[in-house]
């Protein structure tokens, strides 16, 4: 897998890919997977958006083959967003579509407000604009539960809310697996920071066509709370999928890849349209 040197000792993983046929040059999407998640969490986006877009999945800093945060780093949006423009950069991506997922969604919307002009399309998948909002008293308990037990069993304890109660217990107990290889101390610093998460003031500032995916019944926010922020982003879709979980790039995969596809057909002009 690729490296990225980030430029303060940490390296970044992360995987680019492409199956389209070899005579077409498609457009690049660039995936943020979130907390305690890896670029493996997009593996089953890859049949279909790899079929028709060149696809950059970076580990997140500390996450993944990245290397590892000690607990008390500095988190926050603009080093991150540095880390993935650095790597759009080191790639020669100067435009792309950008695609995130839970917590990961606060980033990209900040990243397409501060580069309005790299970002040709963004879809939010299951996220976030506030944590303290969204999180609400959960934030402590889960602290203490990563502290006492480790990563894997506070994703195994948690993993209901964010797959829902229709998800195969095989497939709870492989993202338990997969979320619990992330270190101790990167979970730990990162989900400290996660309260003061705070993008609202963003969301006006957006210039790309975006989409904003939900189900009707996630732990993170109604629908009715989910079009409250979505409608102050200028011309931003919302698409309401039937479930409880929150996590609906992973348990809605195919659908949510087929609507992605759909999306920046029908707002970007240079894309094909894609029936899935």
């Amino acid at each position: 897998m690729p490296i990225l040197e980030a430029g303060d000792g940490a390296e970044i993983h992360f995987r680019d890919e492409c199956f389209a046929d070899p005579w077409v040059t498609p457009e690049t999407a660039l995936l943020l997977h979130g907390n305690a998640e890896s670029s493996l969490a997009w593996n089953a986006w890859m049949p279909l958006l790899g079929r028709h877009l060149r696809v950059v999945r970076p580990d997140m800093r500390g996450f993944g083959h990245s290397t590892p945060m000690p607990e008390d780093y500095a988190w926050s949006l603009d080093g991150l967003v540095d880390d993935f423009i650095r790597l759009a950069d080191r790639r020669g991506l100067e435009r792309f579509h950008l695609v995130a997922a839970k917590v990961a969604g606060p980033i990209a919307l900040q990243l397409a407000a501060r580069h309005p002009r790299r970002v040709r399309s963004l879809v939010l998948l299951g996220t976030l604009v506030s944590g303290q909002q969204s999180l609400g008293d959960r934030h402590a308990a889960w602290m203490e539960h990563i502290t006492r037990h480790g990563v894997e069993s506070w994703a195994r304890w948690t993993m209901p809310g964010r797959l829902g109660s229709a998800c195969p217990a095989t497939m709870q107990e492989g993202w338990a697996k997969l979320m619990g290889t992330t270190p101790l101390s990167t979970q730990l610093g990162f989900i400290r920071s996660v309260p003061a998460l705070d993008v609202r003031g963003d969301l006006p500032r957006i210039a790309c066509p975006t989409l904003v995916v939900t189900t009707d019944g996630s732990g993170l926010g109604s629908v009715e709370a989910t079009r409250a922020w979505q409608i102050r982003i200028p011309g931003a879709e919302l698409m309401v999928v039937p479930g409880d979980s929150y996590h609906v790039a992973a348990t809605h995969a195919e659908l949510c890849a087929a609507a992605t596809l759909d999306f920046i057909a029908r707002r970007c002009a240079g894309v094909e349209k894609v029936t899935a």
